[in-house]
């Protein structure tokens, strides 16, 4: 999936997506999700989840930050959702005093964990996911095009 570009036409659609690529994944990944505010990031990462085996009701954590949930996959056991939303842009480094003091750091490098940033383009630069997409609306009002590591 890599190096491609999606339109999805619908919320169903870029869930699809999210479930693809979770078939993909085998852990130790961080996928950067980069896009305006309803651009489909969430509900990309709803699919996400789902395809990661997880069970729970998938909400942004733009308050608390971060959620962690426990997946159902043959080699993934934890899915880590991040939201930096609310953190000033490339502040305190990396990954940003603010994502260190609730544990992120515990998360990464772990060989049966995915994580999923929403707004990772706050992030400092040198911050490197595995994979990154980038979310835009398309045409009509229910199109999304997605990039995968554009």
């Amino acid at each position: 999936m890599k190096g491609q570009k999606f339109i999805s036409k619908s919320a169903a659609q870029t869930k699809l997506l999210g479930i693809k690529l979770a078939k993909q994944l085998n852990g130790n990944e961080v996928i950067a999700l980069v896009g305006n505010l309803g651009s489909g990031k969430t509900t990309f990462v709803k699919g996400l989840a789902k395809g990661l085996g997880v069970k729970d009701v998938i909400t942004s954590p733009t308050f608390v930050l971060m959620k962690n949930y426990k997946a159902k996959h043959k080699t993934i056991k934890n899915f880590v959702h991040v939201d930096c939303y609310r953190l000033p842009a490339g502040r305190h480094g990396v990954p940003g005093i603010e994502l260190t003091a609730i544990g992120l750091g515990d998360f990464l490098n772990q060989a049966d964990t995915v994580v999923a940033i929403e707004w990772a383009e706050k992030l400092p630069k040198k911050f490197k996911p595995t994979i990154k997409l980038n979310f835009g609306v398309g045409k009509k009002p229910s199109e999304r095009s997605i990039g995968i590591n554009e």
